[in-house]
């Protein structure tokens, strides 16, 4: 009989119960089942949490071809502490005759009673890791109704600085706190004394986009959405009563007493990067940065805001325009959005694309013309059908295209090694963040270590992804080529189709197109292939489809070549 030994361990260590006494420990029970024969399968420095683990994936393989009889661990959380993992385990293993034993546990899957019981711990196994990773959050939850900052990209205005303090038995300790920056404060209060003069979002993003005025991440191209979040960010008010009263209006939990200086931190908001908590699960602490803007300002800023929120019209579904995402501006590169224009004598409304940068520098730093949707979108699907007509010629260029995405072998050996430095920060984590949940008063020296091994990770990830993006896109090329074909076919009878799948299609097959108001040329960029223009003369170009010229009829004359 030949059995398979499993270890693992979360830290690279040989205390306790290190990968050497695991297996020797097994190895000493398994004498007394008169087993001599060992595979022996070891990962030490990673969790139990998931199945992703190299050599316990080499063991299912290795079960699946029947190379060993009996599988033994030392524990039952070394091979998983989830439910659903485990026993999806038992289970296999037991499809393919092989028995599991824990010697720690005492349990034998070839009993009844044996698998019940350990149904039973991996239960409570997964139940502390649960319990673990709720105390770490409820951890972090305590240490932001202090009012520290607890990491994360700092507001406008800001940045993270360490500061020492001394506790109760005088043990000196770190947080880290705000600290101004003054000229993006500057920038700060720009926009709420700009929102007083103007009330108006879409004026304020206009004003800060024509005057180059540099956002946090020194973009000189603002967007209502981030106007807004400086304008309702109580980081920058200085907290009152009043202040407090209204956050809690909305369900906000308020911890720490108004002192009319500083500013308020919240927690908490959101679900993961996108969806936000209910506001009851919120909270918002005085912090230990000075607030900037006085209370009065800032409430009445709020009052503006839910006016004019309340006031603003309900306008007509975009939704229609076939090349949102695809359509770039010629002369900025900016993406074309889609605005509303007039209403014409037969109760017909139009839309059009506008250059985004045009609109949000309020026509100052962008000139080019609008175009209406309708117009543009037929214009370019009957130049897409004469293309797709031809083809040899499509062909042609698709395996040209691929034959420039040769690379070299070295991409690989990059790939591989990138995720091995990936898999190690993770496990870094993964221990900084054990320790974190058994001692909390490390916080403000672990959290720091974690958002910097977390930003390595990304950009590590980031850098991967490119990577296989540029070596998976020659071994997909050709599926992509005779799909890319198909999708060609189906323009010839796009109009078919409604709008979303004729939406699927142009976005499958488009890689840009770009509108220059000038010339009235369309420039297309299709899957793998070079640049197309579709270009098209106005006879009166001065008149390019503005809305004062909405309802006049446009004539057109196109050349097309490759």
């Amino acid at each position: 009989m030949k059995a398979a030994i499993y270890s693992r361990k979360s830290k690279f260590t040989g205390k306790g119960e290190s990968i050497e006494n695991q297996i020797e420990l097994c190895k000493n029970y398994a004498s007394n089942l008169n087993i001599k024969e060992f595979i022996i399968y070891e990962d030490e420095g990673f969790s139990g949490k998931n199945l992703d683990r190299p050599n316990f994936q080499k063991l299912l393989n290795d079960a699946r071809d029947k190379k060993f009889d009996t599988l033994i661990c030392y524990r039952l959380d070394r091979i998983s502490r989830n439910i659903a993992d485990f026993s999806n385990l038992i289970n296999e293993l037991e499809d393919v005759g092989i028995g599991f034993i824990s010697i720690r546990e005492q349990f034998d899957t070839t009993t009844p009673m044996g698998r019940a019981m350990m149904y039973i711990a991996s239960v409570f196994a997964q139940l502390e890791r649960e319990t673990i990773a709720e105390r770490v959050r409820d951890n972090m939850l305590e240490l932001a109704k202090t009012g520290r900052w607890l990491g994360g990209q700092t507001p406008l205005g800001f940045k993270s600085e360490a500061i020492s303090y001394f506790d109760s038995e005088m043990n000196e300790k770190k947080m880290f706190k705000l600290s101004p920056k003054s000229e993006e404060l500057k920038v700060v209060n720009l926009v709420f004394n700009k929102y007083l003069e103007l009330k108006s979002l879409s004026q304020v993003t206009k004003y800060l986009t024509q005057n180059l005025i540099k956002s946090k991440t020194g973009n000189t191209i603002w967007n209502k959405r981030t106007v807004q979040d400086i304008l309702t960010n109580p980081v920058y008010v200085k907290a009152d009563n009043r202040v407090l009263s209204f956050l809690k209006n909305q369900g906000i939990n308020i911890a720490g007493n108004a002192d009319k200086k500083h500013g308020i931190l919240t927690y908490n908001k959101k679900k993961g990067t996108k969806a936000f908590r209910d506001t009851d699960e919120w909270i918002a602490a005085v912090s230990k940065h000075s607030g900037i803007i006085q209370s009065d300002t800032w409430l009445k800023v709020q009052n503006i805001l839910a006016t004019n929120k309340d006031k603003a019209p309900r306008m007509g579904k975009t939704n229609n325009a076939l090349l949102t995402g695809i359509l770039k501006c010629y002369k900025c590169g900016s993406p074309m959005k889609i605005i509303h224009g007039r209403t014409n004598k037969d109760g017909l409304k139009f839309f059009y694309y506008k250059c985004s940068l045009k609109e949000a520098s309020g026509n100052v730093r962008c000139d080019n013309s609008n175009v209406r949707t309708d117009e543009l979108e037929k214009i370019l699907i009957e130049k897409l059908k004469e293309i797709s007509s031809d083809e040899g010629l499509i062909l042609k260029e698709l395996n040209e295209f691929k034959e420039n995405l040769a690379t070299p072998d070295t991409t690989s050996f990059e790939i591989k090694n990138t995720i091995k430095t990936i898999k190690n920060k993770k496990i870094q984590i993964q221990n900084l963040v054990e320790q974190l949940s058994i001692n909390p008063n490390v916080s403000e020296y672990v959290i720091p270590k974690i958002e910097a091994l977390d930003k390595e990770i990304k950009s590590l990830s980031s850098s991967n992804e490119n990577l296989k993006n540029t070596n998976n896109q020659t071994l997909k090329i050709d599926m992509n080529i005779d799909i890319m074909l198909e999708l060609l076919k189906k323009i010839s009878v796009i109009d078919i189709f409604d709008i979303e799948e004729k939406k699927l299609i142009l976005n499958s097959i488009l890689d840009e197109v770009t509108w220059d108001g000038d010339t009235g040329n369309i420039d297309i960029t299709l899957w793998g292939m070079r640049k197309k223009k579709l270009k098209t003369r106005q006879l009166i170009i001065n008149q390019l489809l503005h809305f004062s010229n909405a309802s006049r009829s446009n004539s057109y004359r196109f050349t097309c070549w490759a």
